[in-house]
């Protein structure tokens, strides 16, 4: 595939979660377990993050007994790390920030890919190497939606993700803009609930986040 089949394929990804759940697991239990509650509350993509060791074998987990679930990993800094997601089943990538090297290997990766950036000059070499579909990150940090509408104008090819600031409160508004195809975040999943087993909360917080996407698209 092209990476403009690919970058088409990271769109209709992202459209479809709508909100991405940005996961961090400390073992693979706890991985199963946290995407059993975000499934049952409507949420059937997520980002799994490589910063714990156990990452990439729940990653493989997730993809072998929950084949329902849509699985991209996340924070990939490295080629390596393609090459290990891409092994593990992954179904996409995502980066926090895309220096020339890994923004290389992402466009020749052979699946879909979400390079992040958080200026109009990263956006622009990522854009120059083929990709339509980026993360702004960390969105609220370098501008939140006064970043998005003032990139909308110049950069009106470039479709964003953006992430990190993005609560249940303002989901929705940021799902509004017109260059947005999703959001991610951690509100739904957060380390205490985790930690304590409380899969019931992850459950509700994801029901309401995937009523906020339904609201969106209704809007």
């Amino acid at each position: 595939m092209t990476i403009q089949q690919h970058q088409a394929r990271a769109e209709q990804l992202l459209r479809d979660a709508g909100i991405l759940p940005v996961v961090t697991v400390d073992s693979v239990d706890q991985a199963r377990r946290l995407a059993d509650a975000l499934l049952a509350g409507g949420l059937r993509s997520i980002e799994l993050t490589l910063r714990t060791p156990v990452a990439l074998e729940a990653l493989a987990a997730l993809k072998r007994d929950l084949p329902d679930i849509v699985v991209g990993t996340g924070t990939v800094l490295t080629t390596e790390q393609i090459r290990q997601s891409i092994d593990a089943g992954a179904d996409f990538l995502v980066t926090p920030g895309t220096p020339a090297a890994l923004a290389d290997a992402l466009a020749q990766a052979p699946i879909p890919a979400v390079p992040g950036g958080a200026t109009p000059t990263e956006f622009l070499a990522l854009m120059a190497r083929g990709f339509r579909v980026c993360k702004l990150f960390p969105a609220s940090a370098v501008g939140g939606l006064a970043m998005l509408k003032g990139l909308a104008g110049p950069l009106a090819g470039l479709t964003l993700c953006p992430t990190g600031g993005i609560n249940e409160d303002n989901a929705a508004e940021f799902l509004a803009q017109s260059n947005v195809a999703c959001v991610g975040g951690s509100w739904m999943v957060p380390k205490p609930w985790l930690a304590a087993g409380e899969w019931d909360k992850v459950r509700d917080a994801s029901r309401r986040a995937a009523a906020i996407v339904v609201g969106s698209r209704s809007a």
